[in-house]
């Protein structure tokens, strides 16, 4: 692997965390729709650090979503249930982002946040070369 990649990947894990707590503070004030683009933005940067450090990416989101399926979720490096954060929340912040009148409510979003908190550390330990 080359040097500036390794660099990339704690980049990105770094703004994985840092947009997950951008997440918890939109949570505590109450906006709801700006906390699941930052859910999915933080599994994002998290799941593009694991694709890089394998030598994988994608310019575009659908792209990033289909390599995570096919290479982790698909092969069981990453079991289904936390992958399933990723793909609703995909769809979630699409909806949230692109289309008129949605609005996410405090009981859906508040258990998004432990499900991208679970699987942000579950990737983080994927991408240090941990057993999980």
């Amino acid at each position: 692997m080359m040097e500036w990649s390794g660099d990339l990947v704690h980049y990105r894990l770094g703004r994985a965390q840092e947009t997950l707590e951008d997440a918890r503070i939109l949570a505590r004030a109450g906006r709801w729709n700006a906390c699941v683009n930052r859910l999915y933005y933080a599994c994002f940067y998290g799941i593009s650090a694991l694709l890089v450090r394998d030598g994988l990416s994608s310019s575009k989101h659908a792209g990033v979503r289909s390599l995570f399926n096919r290479q982790y979720v698909k092969t069981g490096k990453v079991p289904k249930e936390l992958a399933r954060v990723y793909n609703d929340l995909f769809e979630r912040r699409q909806e949230g982002d692109y289309i008129d009148f949605v609005s996410f409510g405090e009981t859906q979003v508040l258990p998004w946040i432990s499900k991208a908190e679970e699987l942000l550390a579950y990737i983080i330990k994927l991408v240090e070369g941990e057993p999980s």
